[in-house]
């Protein structure tokens, strides 16, 4: 009796330890490790030591230590020069029109894909949508020139063929450029985008639509308080991420489909930067476009990531 009425001592905790037999128990995570940091300090990091010739004016035979420093000189041809707003402008509207059409597009798929209960179709259409990430811009421009060209475009011969006139060449037509890269994006993107929404939602438990149900709960207040709050953590990450690439246009979909006649909408700076620094040699002045570029996205994501905290998310960090 004695004996159980006697106190339980509390169990003694194990003392911790030693951070070297730690590392040495995990070593061959470690191992594996090493090839991922090998790549980021290589390919990522330490080229970044280039960004200093936005600063110099860069010539190739004295290398990136030896040439002269002029401090914001071309900072200042950017902001002054006459084609700054005009870059500024192209690649603010493809930006939104991307947030607007493209962003929202993987959210409604994967909200009907999950409203889909025979599991055949759902993987089937799942694999459909997959495969044009997995085609490069060049095959996907291809595509778009042998449906739209005013020569020999399927889809442009049967639309003057309904409408009648002239006919429209929509590739080289810069009132059509916007939209097509819009659809462009739609197509290749929206399939792959699906996949996190998917798994988030995949996570939720069946019995909270079934106990929504049993209270009389329909399809939309199902959507507002279970499907909308498991997939909000995903939405706000890949907003975050989205925000810090508001500049980033993308270099070759938007090369691929610039022509001389809807060149006065197509140029953003992720061209420009090629125009100038490849084919006209001016390294300094396009790294400098590209680095006010770089600067602009990381601001965003702070910005965007301080925003997702004020208004109760988590964030990235």
């Amino acid at each position: 009796m004695a004996t159980e009425l006697a106190p339980r001592q509390a169990p003694v905790a194990s003392p911790p330890e030693k951070p070297k037999r730690h590392r040495w128990r995990h070593r061959w995570l470690y191992l594996m490790l090493l090839p991922g940091l090998a790549y980021f300090l290589i390919f990522r990091y330490w080229p970044m030591y280039g960004l200093t010739i936005a600063f110099k004016d860069y010539l190739p035979f004295l290398g990136y230590a030896d040439s002269p420093w002029v401090g914001l000189k071309h900072f200042e041809a950017l902001f002054a020069g006459p084609d700054f707003g005009r870059l500024m402008v192209n690649t603010l509207v493809l930006a939104l029109l991307t947030l607007l059409f493209v962003f929202p597009a993987p959210i409604v798929v994967a909200l009907l894909l999950n409203e889909v209960r025979l599991g055949v179709v759902k993987r089937s259409v799942q694999s459909l949508i997959y495969i044009p990430h997995f085609l490069s811009w060049t095959i996907v421009a291809s595509l778009t020139y042998l449906l739209f060209s005013v020569d020999y475009g399927v889809i442009a011969q049967f639309v003057h063929g309904i409408v009648g006139g002239r006919p429209v060449d929509y590739v080289a037509q810069e009132q059509w450029f916007r939209p097509i890269i819009v659809l462009q994006s739609l197509w290749k993107q929206t399939g792959w985008g699906t996949i996190i929404y998917l798994a988030a939602l995949a996570g939720v438990d069946t019995q909270l639509y079934e106990a929504a149900r049993v209270d009389g709960a329909g399809r939309w207040r199902q959507f507002w308080h279970i499907t909308l709050p498991a997939m909000r953590p995903a939405l706000v990450v890949m907003a975050i991420l989205t925000s810090g690439h508001l500049l980033d246009t993308g270099f070759e979909q938007i090369w691929l489909m610039t022509t001389s006649l809807n060149r006065s909408v197509a140029d953003v700076f992720d061209t420009y930067v090629y125009q100038v620094g490849i084919t006209q040699g001016g390294y300094s002045y396009a790294t400098a476009v590209g680095l006010f570029k770089a600067v602009i996205g990381v601001i965003l994501i702070f910005g965007s990531n301080w925003l997702a905290k004020r208004l109760g998310e988590r964030g990235l960090y």
